[in-house]
């Protein structure tokens, strides 16, 4: 089975980090894999991922003329993929040795049409005491209960996420309406996909543990406003997807809600008041800031995205 891994660049800010990426791959113990590497409008920054990358006889790169987001660059890779798979990660983030191992692995034991796998934090400015890991979803991580090895899940995170070629084609890849461009930093995409995928196939993602890929939390991100913000564009994210996708995308928000309600903050204000500590206090509170935000976030969206 023949993987192609997308990744996807704008800046020259963080090439550094997207050449890690970049070798996180190519030191993989599968071996049948290529690299699309694909830029989002910056010649600039082409000219570099040329010179670095495009000798090498399992790479191929393109570079949009203009910038289209991260959805229209995946789409555009589509042009390029050869696998029968093709596998996702962020520039941002490093892919354990056995991750395309582990993905592939779900696809020769099982009947999958999608794979995923677990997104670990690299805290690169240090760990923030007052976020619950309730929500670290928000940082690009999964939570505490995310999902049991080999449950089938609506979908992983995009930088940890792969398709059989055929559906991604067959399906015509991603809606650039809620992709990471333009107003209001929508992020909703592959949600969005996986679940049109489950319209169309009634299937989603097999969740593999073991394919692990590590997503580094830089120092903004740790940040109490941009952590609010992101809280509040997540609810809004939502309500953009439940006008494309027909059928209720929001049932996981949903389960996800009642654990935070019935099951974490009883949890933790037990825990508060068998052990007061200034980290649980901020915590507990951030668990209802954070959540009031997401529906805030979703009540702005019913204004501007009506059915």
């Amino acid at each position: 089975m023949k993987v192609s891994v997308v990744i996807c660049t704008y800046s020259a800010d963080v090439y550094d980090h997207f050449c890690e990426a970049v070798e996180s791959i190519r030191t993989q113990t599968y071996d049948d894999i290529e690299l699309i590497l694909v830029v989002d409008g910056n010649e600039q920054l082409y000219d570099r991922v040329v010179e670095d990358y495009g000798h090498l006889s399992n790479v191929k790169t393109h570079c949009n003329e203009k910038n289209v987001g991260l959805s229209g660059s995946r789409n555009n890779a589509l042009e390029y993929v050869t696998g029968d798979v093709v596998a996702l990660i962020d520039d941002d983030a490093i892919a354990d040795e056995r991750w395309v191992e582990a993905l592939v692995s779900v696809y020769e034991s099982t009947d999958a049409i999608a794979a995923g796998g677990r997104m670990t934090p690299r805290w690169v400015a240090g760990k923030p005491g007052f976020l619950p890991p309730e929500f670290y979803w928000l940082v690009g991580v999964n939570r505490p209960g995310f999902a049991e090895d080999g449950e089938e899940v609506r979908n992983t995170f995009g930088s940890n996420i792969s398709f059989r070629t055929w559906v991604l084609k067959e399906l015509g890849g991603f809606e650039t309406q809620v992709g990471r461009q333009g107003e209001a930093n929508l992020q909703a995409h592959e949600t969005e996909f996986c679940a049109r995928m489950r319209e169309e196939y009634g299937r989603g993602v097999v969740y593999n543990a073991d394919a692990t890929v590590g997503h580094k939390v830089f120092e903004y991100r740790t940040e109490l406003r941009w952590l609010l913000e992101r809280a509040f564009w997540q609810g809004y994210s939502k309500r953009a997807m439940e006008t494309i996708v027909t059928e209720d995308s929001t049932d996981k928000e949903t389960e996800f809600l009642g654990e935070l309600l019935f099951d974490a903050a009883p949890s933790r204000l037990g825990s508060l008041a068998r052990g007061p500590t200034v980290a649980k206090l901020l915590q507990f509170v951030m668990l209802f800031v954070l959540t009031g935000l997401v529906g805030i976030g979703y009540l702005y969206g019913l204004v501007k995205w009506r059915d």
